[in-house]
């Protein structure tokens, strides 16, 4: 008797177990993409998007979509999570669509091509759409909105991959990359300390990082503005004096970040700047992209955008068809705001937002970690 009541706590477990799998399992099925609306013929790897729970109290849920890596990069090929900026943008939006992820959307917004040059050749590619309120990520509390910040961005992309992983346990312990451009220059390197601190004393973590790569990143205020100034300045794109302006409001200690006099002459450079794509001189600006430069505001001028300077309007109206959204699975809660290549809302009001990166750099670089800075 004493064996069998033994047995009993162990059987429980098995069921609580085996209930686990077969949720993960449904719940990992139902996020598959069957096939997107114009997508090309012969497509050769898996497809998965849905949202993941951040926060069930205030009903914070993360948009992601996967993208498997081809056959031919073998059977353990790693995870790359990749992140987009702004802050405020959408990884569906550039990511996905413009720079690493396997479609470029057609001018009509209707129909998709390959991309020759897809990550997804060698890697398993997860696009996460970041903070709450950016793209079809949500929260059921506006005020996570306007309260937005690196360090809640940070927090609910690691409990982001927590759950993910629940759902898709193959990837638990595959070796876990995290990548990036613009923004999440500050967004790819707090969420590898993040990691970093929580896989400590843990012999075999689960979350498998490796390393971390940033393109066009946000790493440090004071060399990214000099930078940017200098770069406008030696273009003709500003005068001298709104030059000399920048680098004598922007550069200097604040306690506010940007200082309102910083910002002013942001928005004169923006001005002098005109109608011309300073990511793009040699090539004519879509009409789309002035209003892209003032709802942003000019806080992160290095805002990085594709060469074809209306893919944003491709993107817009490929991902507000509705039949796009089903098969994605996304916007299920009927969001009352169109999905968007950057929030109007998210960015604006920016919590907060260290001066530099570098700090973190020299702490990961020490402990051994991979870390590729690329333009």
């Amino acid at each position: 008797m004493a064996m069998a009541h033994a047995l009993v706590p162990l059987l429980v477990v098995s069921v609580v177990v085996a209930a686990a799998v077969a949720t993960a399992d449904q719940e990992r099925e139902s996020d598959r993409i069957r096939e997107l609306p114009g997508q090309p013929p012969n497509v050769e790897f898996s497809q998965y998007s849905g949202y993941v729970t951040v926060n069930p109290a205030r009903g914070r849920a993360l948009f992601y979509w996967l993208v498997e890596a081809v056959p031919a990069a073998g059977p353990i090929a790693p995870l790359v999570l990749w992140l987009n900026g702004g802050p405020g943008c959408s990884s569906v939006g550039y990511g996905a669509s413009e720079e690493v992820g396997p479609f470029r959307i057609r001018p009509d917004g209707q129909t998709l091509y390959l991309n020759p040059n897809s990550w997804n050749k060698a890697a398993n590619l997860l696009f996460l759409e970041s903070p709450a309120g950016v793209g079809f990520s949500y929260s059921n509390s506006s005020l996570d909105l306007y309260t937005a910040g690196d360090a809640k961005t940070a927090l609910d992309a690691y409990a982001f991959l927590v759950n993910w992983l629940e759902r898709f346990p193959q990837y638990k312990y595959r070796e876990f990359y995290i990548a990036g451009e613009s923004y999440a220059g500050h967004y790819v390197p707090q969420l590898a300390q993040l990691i970093y601190e929580k896989n400590k004393g843990i012999q075999n973590p689960t979350i498998n990082l490796k390393g971390f790569m940033v393109g066009n990143a946000v790493t440090d205020d004071y060399h990214d503005y000099l930078g940017t100034f200098e770069y406008w300045w030696t273009h003709g794109l500003i005068s001298d004096k709104t030059y000399h302006n920048l680098k004598a409001t922007c550069l200097l200690e604040s306690s506010q970040h940007p200082s309102p006099d910083c910002v002013k002459n942001l928005n004169l450079a923006s001005a002098e700047e005109g109608n011309i794509d300073p990511y793009s001189l040699n090539t004519k600006p879509c009409n789309y992209t002035a209003s892209l430069k003032v709802s942003l505001g000019g806080r992160y001028p290095w805002l990085s955008r594709a060469y074809d300077p209306c893919t944003e309007r491709y993107a817009s109206i490929y991902y507000n068809r509705p039949e796009v959204q089903m098969a994605l699975h996304a916007n299920t809660t009927g969001i009352h705001y169109p999905w968007q290549t950057c929030s109007d809302i998210v960015g604006t009001y920016w919590a907060d937002s260290p001066r530099s990166m570098l700090p973190i750099y020299q702490e990961l670089i020490a402990a051994g970690m991979k870390i590729w800075v690329f333009r």
